[in-house]
């Protein structure tokens, strides 16, 4: 029996997953789980990345104990934020994509190269938390100063591990940094901007070997095995475990809802940029998707509101509630809110729409307002790509949720197909057998 570890990290938690093959069927053991969550210092929103490795050595130690002979590791995490580093030294902090440094460099990007010729390059939907933006404000901050590389959190993590730097194409993709048409850096987005040629690498795809644990890391962990790229970027791996009988629509439902169909060449005319589309980097394909700000919203209702009810309950609690008032999820206001009850509700009162009364209204509201989001979506993904679609698939931790699924049926007027797996986690492992 071969054993292989995924090591899936979001915004709130981290799972170390051992999967192995039997009756040709991925089982999967979680073998350990750690809380992960933005800090603030010194007004700015930022990751620990000591504690995300500490967490990481951790878990696989925790592996080799119950099975002490591992095939390979890999990691994924969510995508745009990257560590800076001077040779080895890491400079801090690492700063969270949900932090506002980037609302001034934004336009100062696109007074050098516009948005329709940087979407036209990279294929990349316009977020101000994009790569490109974070990057150009360390350069205004002076933070490039001296920087021999940015590694991506998964792949930084792995170089912890390995003592190897190399760069994987999935995660790059979510950039804007990256061209489409050679899945490189693009060499003509970074002389425009005058970053730093040393942050120009090669790019490898999922499947790449960066060697074994060095030797500290393997008498701190107990043992040794390869470390391979995965689609590092969460949604590639996510997309990589769904079985699809037809290239239908899917959702990748988590903190964000990515919802969109694999594409053999990238798609950057004008409606996919007007119409907020973006080319990720897939295994062998691109993902044409657009990104939907997703369970991140009830997340931060429910920690407000009710830290103590568990989301199926919730669930049920908002399916009570007749209060279906629209608002749109991806307002900007709804990023990194104080309270994203006030939030919603100012948002709704600029409409003048009526505002929830109750805590059930307010999840009510939120549900139908995400499933309106996601028609929307689809509606723009049919126009854009010519096909029409009679079915969805819905992946991750959102796809548990029963009556979110009923009001995408409702909205769209598709067939949902929920698959509710550690899609994520088996993606990973699924790419690391070479399957």
């Amino acid at each position: 029996m071969k054993y292989y570890l995924a090591i899936d990290i979001g915004a709130s938690s981290g799972r170390h997953i051992v999967g192995y093959m039997q009756d040709d069927e991925i089982i999967t053991d979680e073998v350990y789980r750690f809380p992960n969550g933005m800090d603030t210092v010194d007004g700015h929103l930022v990751w620990d990345t000591d504690r995300l490795f500490r967490e990481v050595k951790s878990g696989i130690s925790a592996a080799l104990k119950k099975y002490p002979h591992i095939e390979s590791v890999s990691i994924d995490t969510w995508g745009v934020d990257y560590v800076l580093l001077r040779g080895d030294e890491e400079l801090s902090p690492c700063y969270a994509y949900r932090d506002s440094r980037t609302e001034g460099p934004i336009d100062a990007v696109h007074s050098i190269i516009p948005y329709p010729e940087l979407y036209a390059i990279t294929g990349t939907q316009f977020n101000s938390f994009n790569t490109v933006y974070q990057l150009y404000a360390d350069k205004l901050a002076g933070r490039l100063d001296g920087v021999t590389d940015f590694l991506m959190i998964p792949e930084y993590l792995m170089y912890k591990l390995t003592g190897v730097k190399k760069k994987e194409f999935t995660d790059a993709s979510t950039a804007a940094l990256v061209d489409v048409r050679t899945k490189q850096f693009s060499r003509e987005v970074f002389t425009r901007l005058d970053l730093p040629e040393s942050l120009i690498a090669p790019l490898y795809m999922p499947g790449e070997s960066l060697g074994k644990f060095t030797r500290e890391v393997e008498r701190e962990v107990g043992g040794n095995m390869e470390v391979v790229f995965c689609a590092t970027h969460d949604t590639g791996s996510a997309v990589e475990a769904i079985d699809m009988s037809t290239d239908a629509p899917y959702i990748s439902s988590g903190t964000w809802s990515l919802l969109g169909v694999k594409l053999e060449d990238a798609m950057t005319d004008d409606k996919s940029r007007e119409s907020g589309y973006t080319n990720e980097g897939g295994v062998g394909y691109f993902r044409y998707l657009r990104n939907i700000t997703g369970m991140w919203i009830i997340q931060c209702l429910r920690n407000e509101l009710c830290p103590d009810t568990s989301y199926a309950e919730i669930a049920e609690m908002a399916r009570g509630s007749r209060f279906d008032c629209l608002f749109d999820v991806n307002d900007r206001s709804l990023m990194a809110p104080q309270s994203m009850k006030d939030a919603i509700s100012l948002l709704l009162s600029a409409d003048g729409k009526a505002v929830p009364e109750c805590t059930a209204d307010y999840f009510n509201c939120a549900y139908h307002s995400l499933a309106s989001c996601y028609d929307a979506a689809i509606r723009d993904l049919e126009f854009n790509t010519g096909h029409s679609y009679s079915e969805i698939y819905i992946v991750g931790g959102g796809a548990k949720n029963t009556y979110l699924n009923d009001l995408t049926e409702r909205y769209t007027g598709k067939r949902v197909i929920a698959l509710p797996i550690e899609a994520t986690a088996i993606g990973n492992l699924k790419i690391q057998m070479g399957r």
